[in-house]
């Protein structure tokens, strides 16, 4: 009988994948020996696999190639990284040695912005996008960066009071962008994204505020969907209406010539996940065409914000199966050695799903299972809500230590639980491992922060103060 965890997974899907494999009884991520890593550093840990992100970057930017050479498109593709993703300075220096540009969203963003500057890590020829709803810091700290030569930063105008912000502080002419305020899908409990102006005021605007402002040259539309990009109805409507006022706008501005179609790139969830990017792509660039085409203007230069699709895939983290609770006849609680909550917020804000594999014992029977977190809320647990179905891991056993990891949870999970600050039920925050590798194509690890101690949080909390 085909009882073994392997047996399962091989059965299940098609294994191993790019990414992963088996070495002996145990499992690879991008070749990195995880038991390995784990018996370096001990648990829990997460890591960060810096040269996926390379990877990913120039696997897009070739897709554009690809669809603009074929659909013989006559504007250029620029690749942004959406940094409210990941912040970090590994992240970051990874990114930008791709020769691409940068989406922020609130004003320490500029802060991040003028230390890779320094560094010569951006220079001015680096577009620097401004997203978010702006005021007085982010207004004060885009200004500074465009006063102090940095041409192409260009601010996204959210509302209509942004404009006269802005023109109070920047010294000169400089360039801005619109932000369309997209419809949302009808399950939404909202019909319009709080986000930019409206598609019946954008040109309204535009001839009211812009037109005739000799500071102010206006040169992106920017649309975005909270669903992303993605081979449906809605999508495709929304692109269309997009275009429509793209063209419109065109008409009366002849300085527009770019659009920005952000972010919304799905990155792999499950063994069993499929996407076809390059058809995406290839659709998109020819939609954009004919569009242009038929009301005879030029087509825009293509801008993306790819956030989750950089960075996401890059990221992982391991657990032990602390114990096993038989709660119930059905039910079988693996307790993790730290929390969901704290470390995967997005597994119980938005029931998000990350693959999920153990990382030892291939070779031995498998059970299902409900996985729980150290807190003592109940809404620490990831199952099959989540999960692509119900979850199966090797039978626990009190001597033979279960290993679980969980992959491409790179993007966002770091920031929303709060990294390096308080952590629900004061449930330390794991230690993280940087992954790259040398001149010679070797793996090479080191220790980018401990896990939390007690006299961290307690320092935040005000007990060590005195």
């Amino acid at each position: 009988m085909n009882t073994k965890y392997i047996d399962l997974i091989d059965q299940s899907f098609y294994f191993p994948q790019e990414e992963f494999n088996l070495k002996g009884n145990t499992l690879t991520f991008h070749d990195i020996d995880l038991m390995k890593l784990v018996e370096q550093y001990g648990g829990p840990l997460k890591f960060t696999y810096l040269p996926k992100i390379s990877e990913n970057i120039n696997r897009a930017k070739q897709w554009f190639a690809n669809a603009i050479e074929k659909n013989q498109y006559q504007g250029s593709y620029n690749y942004c990284y959406c940094t409210k993703s990941s912040h970090f300075n590994h992240v970051l220096n990874e990114v930008l040695k791709n020769d691409v540009h940068i989406e922020t969203s609130s004003a320490f963003d500029i802060d991040i912005v003028e230390k890779l500057k320094a560094k010569g890590k951006i220079t001015d020829d680096t577009y620097v996008i401004c997203n978010g709803f702006k005021r007085e810091q982010y207004v004060q700290n885009i200004a500074r960066l465009i006063n102090e030569g940095h041409n192409n930063c260009i601010p996204i105008i959210d509302n209509y009071e942004e404009l006269e912000l802005l023109s109070e502080s920047i010294d000169g002419k400089y360039q801005i962008g619109i932000r369309i305020a997209s419809e949302e899908e009808p399950k939404f409990e909202f019909y319009t994204s709080r986000l930019g102006i409206g598609y019946k005021n954008i040109v309204p605007f535009y001839n009211r505020q812009v037109k005739d402002n000799e500071q102010v040259e206006l040169k992106m539309l920017h649309f975005f969907i909270n669903t992303g990009i993605r081979d449906t109805a809605y999508y495709w409507n929304e692109l269309l209406k997009c275009l429509k006022a793209y063209i419109r706008l065109r008409k009366e501005c002849p300085t527009l010539d770019s659009l920005n179609i952000g972010g919304g790139f799905p990155i792999k969830n499950s063994l069993a996940f499929e996407y076809d990017y390059q058809y995406m792509i290839d659709e998109i660039i020819n939609q954009i065409n004919i569009a242009c085409a038929e009301a005879k203007v030029p087509v825009p230069n293509i801008f993306t914000e790819f956030g989750s699709f950089t960075v996401g895939e890059s990221g992982g983290a391991i657990y032990e199966v602390l114990y096993q609770k038989q709660q119930n006849d059905r039910e079988k609680w693996n307790m993790i050695n730290s929390s969901f909550i704290t470390t995967l917020p997005d597994t119980w804000a938005i029931n998000k799903r990350f693959v999920m594999l153990a990382v030892n014992r291939w070779n031995e029977e498998y059970e299902r299972v409900l996985l729980g977190g150290l807190t003592c809320d109940s809404d620490d647990y990831y199952n099959s809500e989540q999960h692509m179905n119900a979850i199966y891991l090797p039978k626990y056993k009190k001597d033979k230590p279960l290993y679980i990891g969980f992959f491409n949870t790179g993007a966002y999970q770091e920031t929303i639980g709060g990294f390096g600050g308080l952590q629900h039920c004061l449930i330390p925050q794991p230690k993280h491992i940087l992954i790259d590798k040398n001149e010679d194509g070797e793996l090479v690890t080191t220790l980018f922060s401990e896990q939390q101690k007690s006299e961290d949080l307690l320092k935040i909390l005000g007990y060590n103060n005195s």
